[in-house]
């Protein structure tokens, strides 16, 4: 018997129940692929990703463990255009191997189906012709702001800066094969969303 696996991105905006719905799916046996676990990964001390940082940006980038200092990092993103594009040059690559050799791990496994979990993933002309289907978690943003003001601590201007750097909300419903709306409904309501998805893709 042929086993075939199907190849799912997950993406959302901050906020947007993004990670509650990967976790259903890898409750459900997904093989999730975290592309933001991946990036921290290479960006925490030791990581791989750390010598270049320290090339590019100066020590004074990383926190006293050697770490990359995010806080740091983002006041620069925002104070220069070009600090982003640098960053990404570093870290995007590193990513980029790490889902490669987890997905072909997966693909060997034979997983029913590997979740790209990626918040980049409309930004990027990459992922479209590597993947089955796209799944777009949704929600309006002054959701999106109270969820991650309640989580996260950070004011509603500071959440908004972060929403207004993603790509538009309009942009994500436009690449999506699937959308899941998670706004004013309860964790029962999604779960049984999620299960109803699930079954299109093996699980």
């Amino acid at each position: 018997m042929v086993t075939v696996t199907h190849r799912l991105g997950l993406t959302g905006g901050i906020g947007s129940g993004k990670s509650t719905v990967s976790s259903m799916l890898a409750a459900l046996g997904a093989t999730v692929i975290d592309a933001d676990a991946i990036s921290r990964a290479t960006t925490a001390s030791g990581g791989s990703a750390i010598a270049a940082l320290r090339t590019v940006f100066g020590a004074t980038i990383l926190t006293s463990d050697g770490a990359l200092n995010r806080e740091h990092m983002r006041n620069l993103v925002y104070r220069d255009p070009h600090a982003k594009a640098r960053l990404e040059a570093i870290v995007h690559p590193l990513v980029g191997q790490a889902i490669s050799m987890q997905a072909q791990q997966a693909q060997r496994d034979k997983a029913p189906c590997i979740v790209f979990d990626i918040p980049l993933l409309v930004e990027s002309t990459h992922w479209r012709t590597s993947l089955d289907r796209i799944l777009v978690v949704d929600c309006g943003e002054e959701t999106q702001i109270s969820r991650v003001t309640a989580r996260n601590g950070l004011t509603a201007d500071t959440v908004r800066h972060i929403v207004a750097a993603q790509a538009p909300r309009l942009q994500r419903l436009l690449v999506a094969d699937l959308v899941l709306y998670n706004d004013g409904i309860s964790i029962e309501h999604l779960q049984q969303q999620v299960g109803e998805i699930a079954t299109q893709f093996g699980l």
